[in-house]
């Protein structure tokens, strides 16, 4: 698994150009300070500034970036700064440990009484802001169900909180601690197929973010209610909710997120111009924000998921090339050297996306094959691992519906399906 911060701005640059990188080294080349100097840059170079391995290039290579891009370095996403200050952090909590941790915070007798208690100390409020921490940290891997289980527990004790004597400042507090809560709620119930529950909690997330004028907490909610648009295939809904939440999320996660939905609902109505506009938005974002002490967390957008995000969308657009660029890209940044993964749903998607461009390639043998990688993940969503694979399963009826290998993959997919609209996600064990 790579340990450099992706250069997503110099990529959504490329991506926006409609150039490959052999075709991107051509141009370098080509330009006044490139001619002068010989330079002999390639595909190679390229693919190293973009994966971030190369922070800040030679001075003449800046120069042709700049004559080529008409853009500074700084703004394509290169810094001066030491190589080992842009490496990827990894999570210092294992998300299985994050899962313990929360539990500890409840356990002892200390913290028990305190949460019994009708006055709220600072310490409650911390260990209670950590807590949620933990169990946004533990979303992409602990099983959804019982993620689910322990969300619900958390919000029955901070229930209990509200219900006592509060300062104005601790109501707040507890507040927005609850929307974050209730907002993890609403994406687990999602990933169980509970609609209605999703929903809800989305709401009263929202409605929290609203009383103490959280922008970035309303922000997400819109983002939730995108996301619901897309699986459900309302794509206006999707970007008209995307460009809603824009409005209030600020400098922040949360509109990256939003920004990058917009670009997933335009991909999916064929709008390439302003898809690529809206990943490079995201990007210039993304490159304004500080570096995330925890990527893991469910509510931080990092460098990674935006290529994530790119991926799908050329999927979607039928840019086979590039799409397949950065669905291996994702798969290679999530990939530990044992085989396991730290964002197996982000990995899912992207066998998916694998899949359908080799399945419009002719090599339904291989489009099978990631087909079935993605089924194969431990933690998933099943709302979006039907969703997606349903895109895969419809283009292999299409064209291989006699295929043994596509009535394999079909009677997976229905499996899946079946799970899904029963909410018996074990049937996929």
């Amino acid at each position: 698994m790579p340990d450099y911060i992706p250069n997503v701005r110099l990529r959504a640059w490329r991506n926006q150009e409609q150039l490959s990188r052999a075709q991107m080294a051509e141009k370098i080349n080509a330009t006044p300070i490139g001619v002068a100097q010989g330079l002999a840059c390639d595909e190679e170079r390229i693919r190293r500034w973009e994966a971030g391995e190369v922070r800040w290039p030679r001075t003449e290579y800046r120069l042709a970036l700049t004559q080529l891009t008409g853009k500074e370095p700084e703004e394509l996403g290169f810094s001066q700064g030491r190589q080992n200050e842009s490496r990827l952090i990894e999570a210092r909590v294992i998300p299985a440990d994050a899962l313990r941790a929360e539990a500890d915070l409840y356990g002892t007798m200390e913290l028990a009484q305190q949460l019994q208690a009708s006055d709220v100390g600072t310490g409650t409020l911390e260990a209670l802001a950590e807590a949620v921490d933990l169990l946004c940290r533990a979303y992409p891997v602990v099983p959804a169900g019982t993620l689910r289980d322990r969300t619900q527990k958390r919000l029955a004790q901070i229930n209990h909180l509200l219900a006592g004597r509060l300062t104005l400042d601790q109501h707040r507090e507890l507040l927005v601690i609850t929307g974050w809560l209730t907002a993890l709620l609403g994406c687990v119930h999602y990933d169980l197929g509970e609609r209605e529950e999703a929903e809800t909690a989305r709401r009263a997330a929202f409605e929290m973010g609203r009383q103490v004028g959280h922008g970035e907490l309303m922000g997400w909610a819109h983002e939730m209610s995108a996301w619901f648009a897309l699986v459900e295939g309302r794509y206006e809904d999707v970007v008209t909710a995307a460009r809603t939440g824009q409005a209030v999320a600020g400098t922040s996660s949360a509109m990256v997120q939003l920004t990058l939905q917009e670009a997933r609902g335009l991909a999916r109505i064929g709008d390439r111009r302003e898809a690529d506009r809206a990943l490079t938005r995201g990007a210039e974002v993304l490159g304004s924000l500080p570096m995330p002490d925890h990527p893991d967390h469910h509510f931080v957008f990092d460098h990674a998921k935006w290529i994530f995000y790119a991926a799908t969308c050329y999927t979607w657009l039928a840019d086979d090339d590039r799409a397949e660029e950065h669905a291996r890209e994702t798969i290679q940044m999530h990939t530990r050297p044992d085989g396991s993964s730290n964002a197996p749903m982000r990995v899912a998607d992207a066998h998916i996306d694998l899949g359908i461009i080799h399945a419009r390639r002719g090599d339904l043998d291989a489009a099978v094959e990631e087909g079935n990688a993605a089924f194969d993940i431990d933690r998933r969503s099943l709302t979006d691992l039907v969703h997606r694979a349903g895109d895969l399963h419809h283009l292999l009826r299409q064209r291989y519906r006699r295929e043994a290998l596509a009535v394999e993959f079909h009677e997976r997919f229905v499996m899946a399906r079946r799970a899904l609209t029963s909410r018996r996600p074990e049937l996929l064990e």
